[in-house]
């Protein structure tokens, strides 16, 4: 059976694409982040029971060596999440694409589309082709939130049934983005070029950690691309400025830029023609 480790599902947002859209979030990741703001989607539940007597409300339960989550009791205080040695959540669900559609569907008209997001929601690739069809097939627009490191191009199934592509650009340079992630950016930046020419990159992503990597110059660089290819009008930059909110303890001390740091990020990007920028 098609499955996927299903985080969560929002049913309504307005920041993850194009007008009003239900997002899943996706459990699993193949970057481990220093600025994570949603470690608990990285790895998987190994069922050791730690987050357990941190609930306070009696929502999670240790039964025959599994985890047992009731929603019921939860008032999503989050400890499970912070204390949590595996990246994970108590809270996942094994679901197949028709659940997660059924899911979907209770929100329609009020909304225009579906974006799946994770963690990386490319590391469930059959998952997504059976969602994204049926989403499809009742006209919802298709979107993924994604970090990159799937080969689009070298899958026109998935491709076919994918409106657009939120690409992070985590850092240009190569050796910051490994300082960052842990991986290579050249898949990425394959990526974010393949995607701009074929009209299937919606939006690019920075988030912006002065501390950790020459912002300014990822910012310069991804910009100067989509200009070259002549997409830097029709593409949206989203500048997301780093917050301690929800990363792990080990990286909190890293600072929030203030507004004229974005603002300047703001003025490199529309230097090379960039103009429709987002700063959240």
């Amino acid at each position: 059976m098609n499955t996927a480790i299903v985080n969560k599902i929002i049913r309504f947002s307005s920041v993850d694409g194009p007008g009003n859209r239900t997002v899943v979030f996706l459990q699993g990741c193949n970057f481990n982040c220093r600025y994570c703001h949603n470690p608990e989607t990285i790895g998987a539940c190994k069922n050791c029971g730690t987050c357990v007597s941190y609930c306070k409300t009696g929502a999670l339960t240790m039964v025959e060596g599994k985890v047992l989550y009731n929603p019921e009791r939860c008032v999503n205080c989050d400890s499970c999440f912070h204390h949590c040695p595996h990246g994970s959540s108590p809270k996942t669900r094994s679901m197949t694409p028709e659940e997660v559609f059924a899911e979907v569907k209770k929100n329609i008209p009020f909304i225009r589309g579906i974006t799946v997001s994770g963690g990386e929601c490319t590391l469930w690739r059959d998952f997504l082709v059976e969602l994204l069809r049926l989403a499809r097939q009742t006209n919802l627009s298709t979107m993924l939130d994604s970090n990159g490191t799937y080969d689009f191009i070298e899958d026109p199934e998935l491709l076919d049934v994918v409106d657009g592509v939120m690409l992070d650009v985590k850092a240009f340079d190569g050796v910051e983005h490994t300082k960052i992630t842990g991986k290579q950016n050249d898949l990425v930046l394959k990526n974010l070029r393949e995607l701009a020419k074929r009209d299937k990159l919606f939006e690019v992503r920075t988030v912006a950690v002065p501390e950790l990597f020459d912002v300014a110059q990822t910012v310069k660089q991804t910009s100067k691309i989509l200009q070259e290819l002549g997409k830097a009008g029709q593409v949206r930059y989203k500048l997301i400025r780093f917050r301690p909110i929800g990363v792990r303890e080990q990286y909190q001390n890293y600072q929030a830029p203030d507004d004229t740091f974005m603002e300047q990020l703001q003025t490199v990007a529309r230097g090379h023609g960039i103009t429709d920028i987002v700063i959240i």
